[in-house]
Parts: C-alpha cells; structure tokens; sequence
C-alpha cells in the first residue's frame, strides 16, 4: 500500500519555516549563556553551580521544542518513509 501524496500549503511551510527559526534562535541563545557560564565558571568556580542550573532548565525545553516541532513537520507532510534494505 502506497501513502497519499502529501502537499504543504505556502502558508504552512511558512508556519514551518517561523516555528524552525524560533527554535534555532531558541538553541543559539541557550547555547550562549552556556558558554559563558563555562567560561566564567573557569575564572570563578561559584559560577558552576548556575552553569549546572541553567544546563539542567535549558535542556529539556530545547529537546521539547525539537519533539514539538517535528510532531508539526509530521502532521504536515506525514511521517518519513521507512527505509527498506536489501540483504
């Protein structure tokens, strides 16, 4: 059985496209106060603790936002085909 084709709208690539940049923009940001914090953490050890803090709230709601996004990336163009191999 074949899946039906699938079309993504304009208006829904570019829900997809703002939802995608909200998230990089999202990561980078994380990404940055981590850096710093290491960086600062490595001059002044008391700020270990808040790198640790900030890893440990910034992580889940960046793999959050990646699972939410691709639930929506699915539910327009439909899961990915499976890959068959020959053996």
């Amino acid at each position: 059985m074949s899946e039906p084709e699938r079309t993504i709208s304009q208006a829904e690539l570019h829900e997809l496209q703002k939802k995608f940049s909200e998230i990089k923009h999202g990561v980078n940001n994380a990404l940055a106060v981590m850096m710093a914090l290491s960086e600062m953490s490595q001059r002044r050890p008391d700020y270990a603790e808040k790198l640790a803090t900030t890893v440990l709230q910034k992580a889940p709601q960046i793999v959050s936002s990646l699972q939410e996004f691709t639930t929506a990336l699915n539910e327009k163009a439909g899961p990915r085909p499976e890959v068959t191999t020959g053996g």
